[in-house]
């Protein structure tokens, strides 16, 4: 549980919002921490990245990593809709 002061026109806004998001007052400040707790996390995932870049090994698929698929199966859905 979480209880914290916000000023009078952040609080007024959020009971806006939240009205009409038709949700709770509190689910709107739930869903908002759960972004910003993802923002953060997603910053410090970005400056361990540059940090420490993968190795070779964890970069040896780049070179198939657009591989397509080896046979062209585009058409087995007109066969499959014919079959039915």
């Amino acid at each position: 549980m979480l209880s914290f002061r916000v000023d009078d026109r952040d609080a007024s806004r959020a009971s806006e919002e939240a009205a009409r998001l038709g949700i709770d007052r509190s689910e709107l400040l739930r869903r908002a921490l759960t972004r910003q707790l993802a923002h953060l996390a997603a910053e410090r995932d970005a400056l361990t990245w540059e940090r420490v870049p993968l190795d070779d090994g964890e970069r040896a698929f780049e070179a198939v990593a657009e591989w397509a698929p080896a046979e062209d199966w585009s058409d087995w859905s007109d066969w499959a809709d014919a079959a039915r």
